[in-house]
């Protein structure tokens, strides 16, 4: 009897064996259907909305260059100028009667050399004393020059048209040399700077034109054209500095409010692939590249930059190779595979949205 079950048991083995034996090599035969990317090498596109700070590129602070006692200021924060307008005047009554004295030590510098030239004939002048008189006169007259100069700097007048955007004393402060008095800005010269990655700063023109939204003038989109580039890039952040201009600048736009401007650029020619087709496991990132004999091969990969959903290929991978994009699931290294279409993500003149603050 015991015999008899050890004859049974090892029936069923054998027939256990034989028929994984069959399906192994049932499915050894069968190619899995998979979907493939082609690796490219060409630019990838980006349109990006960065925000930045509306900024005034002609402001001026007005300082004075005489002191003393402020007389009037008759413009307040928000008022309009015209170039040439009264911005500050200092009471000058000192600087008015310095200015009369000089006048008249000048006039009598005058009168002597005149009288020396006169006795210069008659040998009652000598050289020496002609030529003291003479450089007294041209010291006078420099006297005179400075206290009307001195005068002149009493009065400050607007340098351009523009807005007050500061005012910082009031009549009847006195007010030491150098002290800041007022802010001018000038409206139409408004910029909007923004950081922007070094990826794409190289390949963003000079001016190109952009669209530019102001967050305080609603979903409004306005004109703007990129003026100028920064040519540092910032170690911390990877990134550069443009200044985008307002064409004109719109009604109701002042420095300080946030902007955010759309700027597509590219990238130089990168070999790159879905984002989705990157695999990980515990040795890093991998993919299952097919070889001449459909074979899938288990790769090691180093990615570098993310754009959109594609990301750059370091090593691993070269132009032209084929990677599995879709059918991994029971996928094993060198298996046989049939490719049951092709997928074209490897193009990168399509446009990738990639909105960042």
């Amino acid at each position: 009897m015991r015999q008899f079950s050890l004859i049974i048991i090892l029936a069923l083995l054998a027939v256990g064996c034989d028929s994984n034996n069959q399906h192994a090599k049932k499915r050894a035969g069968k190619k899995q259907p998979v979907e493939v990317v082609t690796v490219e090498r060409t630019p990838l596109t980006t349109t990006r909305a960065v925000t930045g700070t509306l900024e005034a590129t002609r402001t001026v602070h007005i300082y004075n260059e005489e002191q003393g006692r402020i007389k009037q200021i008759p413009f307040y924060q928000g008022d309009q100028i015209k170039s040439g307008d009264l911005l500050v005047e200092l009471d000058n009554t000192l600087t008015r009667a310095e200015l009369d004295k000089a006048i008249a030590a000048y006039k009598q510098a005058a009168i002597d050399y005149k009288r020396l030239k006169k006795l210069k004939p008659r040998k009652l002048a000598s050289e020496d004393e002609i030529a003291r008189a003479e450089t007294a006169v041209e010291q006078a007259r420099a006297e005179r020059v400075l206290q009307e100069t001195r005068l002149a700097r009493t009065r400050i007048q607007a340098p351009f048209d523009g807005i007050i955007s500061e005012r910082l004393k009031e009549p009847g402060d006195v007010v030491s040399l150098h002290d800041h008095i007022l802010t001018v800005y000038d409206p139409n010269t408004l910029i909007a700077k923004v950081h922007v990655s070094e990826i794409i700063l190289h390949n963003i023109k000079l001016e190109s034109e952009v669209a530019l939204r102001i967050d305080a003038l609603g979903d409004k989109q306005f004109k703007g054209v990129v003026t100028r580039k920064y040519p540092t890039i910032n170690p911390s952040t990877r990134q550069g500095t443009i200044e985008v201009t307002l064409q004109p600048a719109p009604e109701g736009a002042s420095p300080g409010q946030l902007s955010r401007v759309t700027i597509e650029g590219q990238t130089i020619p990168l070999k790159s692939l879905p984002l989705a087709v990157i695999r990980h496991d515990t040795r890093g990132e991998y993919v299952f590249k097919v070889n001449d004999k459909n074979k899938a091969t288990y790769t090691s990969v180093r990615t570098g930059i993310q754009i959109g959903d594609r990301i750059e290929i370091i090593e691993g991978l070269e132009t032209g190779d084929r990677v599995i994009s879709k059918g991994f699931l029971n996928l094993r290294n060198n298996a046989t595979v049939k490719i049951h279409s092709s997928e074209n993500h490897a193009k990168q003149d399509s446009t990738v949205k990639d909105n960042t603050d």
